[in-house]
């Protein structure tokens, strides 16, 4: 079982050291897998209890939490939190009680008797995540992730050393162009245009 303070097993090194490259993804509305289906139906409650057991939240810091502990791959919605939260408390496996105006739940003694007899279950859930972030990063995408994310750090890094007036940063905004240029051209062009692209951004930019 993992560590109540640990990541998960998301965090930095997972899976290709880079919750940066997490958060672009997500952005633009997409996930390892659609958002609504990271996991499977029931699932949730035991990763909510999990969370609630290292210490009482409430439910936006739910959705916060859960967010941070899986690196930013998976951001629940209220939609989905706030139910299975009083579900839970239907059960009698939280209680929630009233702070500053806010519902904060507790897990209770029934609940980590609950959350102990399913702990196994548990664990198989969040390794079938983990292997399904792992299935989406992986064979040829995970190569574009890997590559992005370095030329991620190699162009922001040594721009916000250098300054806003460094003359390199005109040439550097050049590349970038000319590399954007070749990858549209890549996705249309078929096998022979992404090894024109590859040949020319990727090179320069390294």
């Amino acid at each position: 079982m993992c560590n109540p303070r640990d990541d998960w097993g998301f965090g930095p090194g997972f899976p290709f050291g880079s919750r940066w490259w997490a958060g672009a993804w997500q952005g633009r509305g997409r996930g390892p897998r659609r958002r609504s289906q990271m996991f499977e139906s029931g699932e949730v409650k035991f990763v909510i209890l999990r969370l609630l057991k290292e210490k009482p939240r409430h439910g936006y810091e739910v959705i916060k939490a859960l967010e941070e502990k899986f690196g930013g791959y998976y951001t629940p919605s209220a939609g989905t939190v706030y139910p299975t939260l009083q579900l839970l408390e239907d059960e009698g496996y939280v209680r929630a009680v009233e702070t500053d105006g806010k519902k904060v739940y507790h897990i209770t003694p029934e609940g980590e008797t609950y959350l102990d007899n399913h702990r196994d279950l548990l664990e198989d859930i969040l390794d079938r995540v983990r292997e399904t972030v792992r299935d989406f990063t992986g064979g040829g995408l995970g190569e574009v992730q890997g590559s992005f994310v370095h030329l991620a750090g190699v162009t922001f890094k040594r721009a916000w050393r250098r300054g806003p007036d460094d003359p390199a940063l005109k040439r550097v905004s050049e590349i970038l162009r000319k590399a954007a240029a070749d990858i549209e051209q890549a996705w249309g062009g078929g096998e022979g245009a992404g090894q024109r692209g590859s040949g020319s951004g990727a090179e320069q930019a390294s």
